[in-house]
């Protein structure tokens, strides 16, 4: 099959190796340039993969963003690292929308000290929220368990 036609169709994108196909669909104004950008940080160097993903940040489609994001969290986890340029796009979607995902895998897959300084701040914020969120449900549970034992009691 010609990459033309696996452009309509979106089949075959996600093996998407080289960025001038990419480029090329991108001038043309093809459709699924959010899912070839996912083929593109599977399968390229994350320096070649990362300003094609920034741009499909940007894209008018909202689903083509949410695959761009996507790619974004992909590119973090395999090379446990990030561009600059995909830091500042990640952070300017924010953690609200398509971008939440990808900054999750971020927070996992890079490590703290590589994090710029709103990752970091961010990491702090969703490790002590976690930790108040898991406290909180043990000490829900403890109460539950009470009640339960209490009311075996005086049956």
């Amino acid at each position: 099959m010609r990459w033309e036609a696996r452009w309509r169709t979106g089949e075959g994108l996600l093996g998407l190796a080289d960025p001038a196909d990419w480029d090329a669909a991108f001038e043309r104004g093809e459709d699924h340039l959010g899912t070839a950008v996912i083929g593109l940080a599977l399968n390229c160097p994350l320096e070649e993969a990362s300003p094609r993903i920034v741009r499909a940040m940007r894209l008018p489609d909202q689903e083509e963003r949410g695959y761009a994001c996507t790619a974004a969290g992909t590119a973090a986890r395999l090379n446990r690292r990030l561009t600059p340029e995909l830091f500042a796009a990640l952070r300017a979607e924010g953690p609200g929308g398509p971008a939440g995902d990808a900054i999750g895998d971020t927070l996992t897959f890079v490590p703290f000290r590589d994090l710029p300084p709103w990752f970091k701040r961010r990491w702090v914020y969703v490790t002590v929220r976690g930790t108040l969120e898991h406290w909180w449900l043990r000490s829900v549970d403890a109460v539950q368990d009470g009640r339960r034992t209490l009311r075996g009691r005086r049956r």
